[in-house]
């Protein structure tokens, strides 16, 4: 964030969103619908290995360099790294992923909303920055009629395309159709 005020660069440099964009609502919109719709009908070992497996193929197929982490509770069931990921990027996942754990929100809605409001994650709700990083990639993980039991991750990609790789993916899984959910690109 540019001094919580404003304007957030996208990470990796792709982009600038203005907090005054009225496609900034709309993206907010977007991403609680997302939030509601997809909702796994359970969380297994084997259904995290389908999932992840997915997305690194997905992901080697358009050459994106990730890494890709999928944790129910506080145990990683998948987790990968791509051609071109750095180590960078599993912290990226780590603060991410905390920030859906503990929000129930994506990582991205939680940016855009500080976004709105014009604050910072430390100045909103006192987290530290080095822990908490509320930037586009992460997803809670809901299953029907017992809620978030984990996270779904990915970085490397700017934010925007983080959260959009990461609706596919679940939308994907659970066979909901893509165009009627996701973010424009």
């Amino acid at each position: 964030m540019n001094g919580g005020r404003g304007i957030m660069a996208e990470q990796a440099g792709a982009g600038i969103i203005r907090s005054d964009d009225p496609a900034l609502a709309r993206d907010l919109e977007r991403i609680a619908r997302q939030e509601r719709e997809l909702i796994l009908p359970g969380l297994t070992e084997e259904d995290a290995w389908i999932m992840g497996c997915w997305l690194r193929q997905t992901a080697n197929e358009r050459r994106h360099p990730i890494a890709i982490d999928i944790r129910r509770g506080g145990h990683t069931l998948f987790s990968a790294s791509l051609d071109g990921a750095t180590p960078d990027n599993l912290g990226w996942i780590a603060r991410k992923a905390r920030v859906a754990a503990r929000f129930h929100r994506s990582s991205y809605a939680v940016g855009l909303q500080l976004l709105q409001e014009g604050k910072t994650i430390a100045e909103r709700f006192g987290l530290p920055e080095a822990e908490y990083a509320p930037f586009g990639g992460a997803f809670p993980l809901r299953v029907r009629g017992v809620g978030v039991v984990g996270t779904l991750c990915v970085s490397g990609l700017p934010q925007r395309e983080d959260h959009r790789l990461v609706v596919e993916a679940l939308a994907t899984f659970i066979d909901v159709p893509l165009d009627t959910i996701q973010i424009p690109s």
